[in-house]
């Protein structure tokens, strides 16, 4: 249930696509890499361990789109594609690499507080099965 003062505005529906965009875990690792500098597109697949071509095709052409990144084809053969960070992919390393710094300094408090609720409802389990039809 929402508040009685809660209201969708356009501000909060501008930082829901933002959010959405930068949010996501291909996202953050390309902005991170490529805030070391410019990288070829195999480079960058090579270096990010996971991801797949039409993942990172898709990701960069996101980011492209939003003006974070720009794509520079150079005229050889084969043809050369270089990515690199614009000045507003610069400005949103500062907050990646805040939350990056934030998620190492607390990743073992989030592991200790998992380990708890799922304890918790591990004990929850054998009581009573309908124990979450409330919640």
């Amino acid at each position: 249930m929402k508040p009685d003062h809660f209201e969708v505005t356009p501000a909060c529906t501008a930082v829901h696509h933002l959010l959405a965009r930068v949010g996501d875990k291909w996202t953050v690792m390309v902005v991170k890499y490529l805030g070391n500098g410019s990288m070829r597109f195999n480079e960058l697949k090579r270096t990010i361990d996971g991801i797949s071509q039409k993942m990172l095709t898709s990701t960069l052409r996101g980011l492209e789109r939003d003006g974070f990144v720009t794509r520079t084809v150079f005229p050889t053969i084969p043809p050369r594609v270089d990515y690199e960070l614009t000045d507003l992919g610069r400005d949103l390393l500062v907050p990646v690499k805040a939350l990056g710094d934030w998620a190492i300094k607390n990743e073992q408090r989030v592991r200790e507080a998992r380990a708890r609720f799922d304890a918790a409802r591990a004990g929850k389990e054998h009581h009573s099965p309908f124990a979450d039809a409330a919640e």
